[in-house]
C-alpha cells in the first residue's frame, strides 16, 4: 500500500508521526465506456472552453469566481488557510461512538506509526481500546478541511471520516409518515418480528454476490452461451392489512427456523 497523505496526531502535548492509507477499494468490476458502433474506448479529455484546444495536467490551475474574475490559488495558499491543520490530526475530544449518529460517517483510513512513534502509538491505541472511547479529530486533506474519529481496529488506529452537519440534508421537504405514539397492535407484532430476526452481527455471512453473478454473465456472453434472464417482480403498492402480514411473515419464520 502506498501512503496518502502523512502527518502526525496531536494528543495532549503528545505528537504521533503517521502515514495514512486507504483502508477500502471498491469491489466493482471496472466497465469500460464504448463506442456502440465500433466499441471503441471514449477518451475523456481537459479542454479549454474560448480555445477548444487540449489542456495539459501540469497547466491546470485552481481558482474562485470573485466579482467575474477568477482569483487563481496555489498550494501555498491552501496551506496558508490552516497550516497546522495540514500537518497535524488533532484530536480535541473524546466521546462515546455511539452518540455519533451514523449518517455523519463517510469514509475509513488506516493510520501506520513511523518507526520512533511506535510506543506512543499504541499507547493511544490501547487507551481507546480499554475506554470504548473515540477520539474526535480535525484535520486537513486534499484541501480540505475534515472532520474525524479516531478508534481502534483489530491492531491499528482507523481514522473515520465524518461529515459536518451543514453537509447533511434537511428532512424536512421530504414526504413522511408521524411517528408512531404509544403502543399498537401492530408495533407490537412489528416488535416481535424484529425479536424473531435478531441475531448476533457477522459480517463473514455478507458477499458482494452481484459483482459476481454479472462477471457470470460476462464470461458466459464471452463464450457465445444463450442467457435466459429471470424475471422481475416490482412491489409497487403495499397492501393496507399490516397485521395479517405481519402474522404471515412471523409464521414463514418459524417454519424455515423448525
Amino acid at each position: 500500500m502506498r501512503p496518502i497523505w502523512t502527518g502526525s496526531i496531536s494528543f495532549g502535548l503528545i505528537n504521533i508521526p503517521i502515514k495514512l492509507f486507504a483502508a477500502v477499494e471498491e469491489s466493482n468490476l471496472e466497465l469500460h465506456m464504448l463506442d456502440s458502433k465500433d466499441h471503441a474506448n471514449i477518451k475523456y479529455k481537459r479542454v479549454n472552453e474560448n480555445t477548444g484546444k487540449e489542456v495539459a495536467y501540469e497547466d491546470i490551475v485552481k481558482g474562485y469566481k470573485v466579482d467575474e474574475k477568477y482569483v487563481i490559488l496555489d498550494d501555498a495558499d491552501f496551506e496558508a488557510a490552516d497550516a497546522e491543520k495540514s500537518k497535524t490530526i488533532e484530536i480535541v475530544n473524546f466521546v462515546i461512538e455511539r452518540e455519533i449518529n451514523s449518517i455523519y460517517y463517510e469514509k475509513p483510513y488506516y493510520l501506520e506509526p513511523d518507526k520512533s512513534s511506535m510506543k506512543a502509538y499504541a499507547l493511544l491505541r490501547d487507551s481507546l481500546q480499554a475506554s470504548g472511547k473515540v477520539g474526535v479529530s480535525t484535520f486537513v486533506l486534499r484541501n480540505k478541511e475534515g472532520l474525524a474519529i479516531l478508534k481502534p481496529y483489530e491492531n491499528v488506529i482507523v481514522l473515520n471520516r465524518i461529515r459536518f452537519v451543514q453537509e447533511i440534508r434537511d428532512t424536512s421537504e421530504l414526504n413522511l409518515p408521524p411517528v408512531t405514539k404509544g403502543k399498537t397492535k401492530e408495533l407490537d407484532m412489528a416488535n416481535k418480528l424484529i425479536d424473531q430476526l435478531t441475531e448476533n452481527f457477522n459480517i463473514d455471512k455478507f458477499k458482494d454476490t452481484y459483482t459476481a453473478k454479472l462477471l457470470k454473465i460476462i464470461k458466459d456472453k464471452s463464450k457465445g452461451k444463450k442467457l435466459v434472464y429471470p424475471k422481475l417482480r416490482v412491489v409497487t403498492k403495499q397492501s393496507d392489512d399490516l397485521m395479517s402480514m405481519l402474522k404471515a411473515s412471523l409464521e414463514s419464520k418459524g417454519r424455515k427456523a423448525s
